[in-house]
């Protein structure tokens, strides 16, 4: 069983992306590469049970266990030793990535309060896409009241397409509501 999302690429967006750049081959149209979700926490340093919360709410807004990230180099103003538990990461592809995106453009985004559409400037120059969420409560999946703290995460998309014109057009057609 296929992910709705992952249908509407194959049978909408593919012939929209190949009309609109004149591609010759289905194969030469972009397509969603994996999408990860990092949560930085700097009060880790201080505190490692705040990362196991972190890591579970990751995990109930994905399906999938995060991994904990280390930091690379010591740093002495923040109180940051080499190897140190900092955050937490997810890297979703295949179905499991079509169902977060799914989830996350119909049912996340628009809980955002005075959400007027995300900005489209957030490309890499090679057609990723990167969001910073202010809070964890936006998912469905996470129960307001239990949450201890307000924790922001980064959502980044990476595509194949070549330009940012290009994983616009993706991300547009799939449905991602781009401010004017």
């Amino acid at each position: 069983m296929t992910a709705r999302l992952q249908k509407k690429y194959q049978e909408e967006v593919v012939p929209a992306m190949m009309k609109e750049f004149g591609y010759k081959n289905f194969l030469q149209v972009p397509r969603l590469e994996r999408v990860t979700l990092n949560m930085a926490l700097s009060e880790a340093v201080q505190n490692v049970k705040v990362l196991d919360a972190a890591a579970a709410e990751l995990m109930a807004i994905t399906g999938q266990k995060p991994v904990i990230t280390r930091a690379k180099k010591a740093i002495a103003n923040f109180k940051l030793r080499e190897g140190v538990p900092i955050g937490c990461m997810v890297t979703l592809r295949r179905d499991r990535m079509y169902e977060f995106l799914d989830r996350f453009i119909h049912a996340a985004l628009p809980r955002v309060r005075d959400f007027k559409g995300i900005p489209g400037k957030s490309f890499d120059g090679r057609g990723n896409y990167s969001l910073g969420l202010r809070d964890q409560i936006i998912f469905p999946e996470i129960v307001a009241d239990k949450v201890d703290k307000s924790r922001g995460l980064t959502v980044s998309i990476v595509t194949t397409a070549k330009t940012d014109e290009e994983g616009r057009a993706l991300l547009k057609h799939l449905g991602m509501p781009f401010a004017a």
